[in-house]
């Protein structure tokens, strides 16, 4: 709980430093700073919610009523004096669904909030360090069974940090590659650490079932960092956002996975048709070797035949994509 509140903390903290403005007076003898500080700094947000509803009413072709919502929001500042680099980035979204006689439940759940200072060390070259924070807003389920909860805020959690050389063009591109990178793999929910979920130690029990030792709530871990960002307009009213990031484990416990490298790739690509009409895309690839995902398949015994049985698990890659229609508000100061 104690971690929850410090990523709770972190992230208010963002967002009230993105809400105040410079004093509006001064004295003489400090305006001249002043102005230079106005134009080193750069702060502002993009908002957007979205709706989607399907009815249907003795329709002969078939089909069920559907109804689905999402929110997303990035905010960001940035100080940059040329030789000083310092950027910052929150990103959430959250979104839901409700199909039919289906329970209602999520298909958008994220929180990243990233920190980068950079000390320039020759032209487009910064020496830098990082820190990157990942976790979800509410509880996830092994749908349809909505009382199996498979994740939860910091269960999986994320912290990040590294030392490494920031490669920056402008405001738009950035390849951030760290040799010496620590992070941190948080699993809060105790009965998610003691299943060994998300690639904790599990808990220990004796042959008679006796739990001796909990699960691990915390794991590090340390290797090798790259992050490369790209934001543009791509053309008029067309932005394009898109993040790779890769780790690899140089201290995995099983060493024949060392050569595993975790991947997430996630785009955004936001097109204004109107002053707050705007369509969006978000899609997201991952690949983590110690998230298993379940393999399902029917199989037979005797004459009975079973649907929908778990065969296996294992390490896949994972990928999402949101597309929709939205109201869009965007603030740069």
């Amino acid at each position: 709980m104690r971690r929850g509140t410090i990523f709770i903390l972190l992230s208010s903290s963002f967002l009230n430093l993105l809400a105040q403005d410079t004093p509006k007076t001064a004295s003489a003898d400090h305006a001249a700073a002043i102005s230079a500080a106005d134009t080193a700094w750069k702060k502002g947000c993009l908002i957007s919610v979205s709706f989607n509803q399907i009815s249907l009413t003795n329709w002969a072709a078939g089909g069920q009523n559907a109804l689905s919502g999402s929110f997303t929001g990035n905010f960001f500042i940035n100080y940059n004096t040329g030789k000083h680099s310092w950027n910052n980035t929150l990103d959430m979204a959250y979104g839901i669904i409700e199909n039919g006689s289906v329970p209602t439940q999520k298909n958008l759940d994220k929180i990243e909030l990233n920190s980068k200072y950079g000390l320039q060390a020759r032209k487009d070259f910064f020496y830098s360090c990082l820190i990157n924070a990942k976790t979800q807003f509410a509880p996830g389920y092994n749908y349809p069974n909505d009382s199996t909860v498979v994740s939860r805020f910091l269960a999986p959690g994320y912290i990040t940090a590294a030392l490494g050389m920031d490669y920056m063009i402008g405001n738009w591109f950035s390849l951030f590659l760290s040799p010496a990178t620590g992070r941190l793999v948080i699993v809060e929910d105790q009965q998610l650490a003691n299943e060994g979920q998300f690639g904790v130690n599990p808990a220990v029990y004796s042959s008679q079932g006796v739990l001796i030792k909990n699960g691990q709530n915390i794991q590090t871990q340390f290797g090798a960092y790259l992050r490369t960002r790209v934001q543009k307009n791509i053309a008029k009213n067309v932005n394009l956002m898109t993040v790779l990031s890769l780790f690899n484990n140089y201290t995995d416990p099983k060493v024949y996975q060392r050569a595993n490298t975790n991947v997430d790739w996630q785009f955004t690509l936001n097109v204004k048709i109107a002053k707050l009409l705007t369509f969006n895309l978000f899609t997201q690839l991952l690949y983590d070797n110690n998230i298993n995902i379940p393999t399902y398949g029917n199989i037979t015994v005797g004459n009975t035949e079973y649907k929908n049985v778990v065969l296996g698990q294992g390490p896949k890659t994972q990928f999402q994509e949101a597309v929709g229609f939205g109201l869009t508000y965007v603030i740069k100061k």
